[in-house]
Formats: structure tokens, C-alpha cells, sequence
């Protein structure tokens, strides 16, 4: 029950993410995302991967692994979209 409740966890704020990756496809503008916050939420989900590696939990090692890729996606695009003024 514990891990179940892991997984569902992980993938609803995992799940978060998407929505943001579509908008900033869809508009190619990521403008209204913050870097410095990405940043330091992206240098958090490393940390929590690392975690879940060191801890061998699963749920958290899958949620965070795939959140990093939809971060790094998310600064991707806000370096791809950014304004050159």
C-alpha cells in the first residue's frame, strides 16, 4: 500500500509537468517561466533521483527520473524561445 501510494505520488506531480511542456510547444514562448526557479527545481530532482538511487526506492527513482526529463525539456525550450532583443 505504502509504494502504491509512492507511485501515485510520483506520477501525479510528474504528471504536473506536461501541461507546461505543451503550452510552451504549442506557443513556443516560455517567457512566463521562471529560470532561476527551474533551475533550482531541476538541481532538486537530481537531488531526490540521487536519493532514490542511494535508497533503492523505485517510485521515487521512476517519478524523479521522469520529471528531470520534463524539466530539462521545459529549459530547453526556454533557451530555444528565449527573446533576442
Amino acid at each position: 500500500m505504502l509504494e502504491v501510494l509512492g507511485y501515485l505520488a510520483g506520477g501525479l506531480t510528474t504528471l504536473a509537468f506536461v501541461p507546461q511542456v505543451v503550452q510552451i510547444y504549442k506557443t513556443k514562448s516560455a517567457k512566463d517561466v521562471s529560470l532561476a526557479m527551474f533551475l533550482l527545481f531541476t538541481m532538486g530532482v537530481i537531488m531526490w533521483l540521487g536519493y532514490g538511487l542511494m535508497t533503492h526506492s523505485f517510485p521515487v527513482v521512476a517519478a524523479n527520473a521522469v520529471t528531470l526529463l520534463l524539466s530539462l525539456v521545459i529549459l530547453f525550450f526556454k533557451y530555444k524561445y528565449r527573446d533576442i532583443a
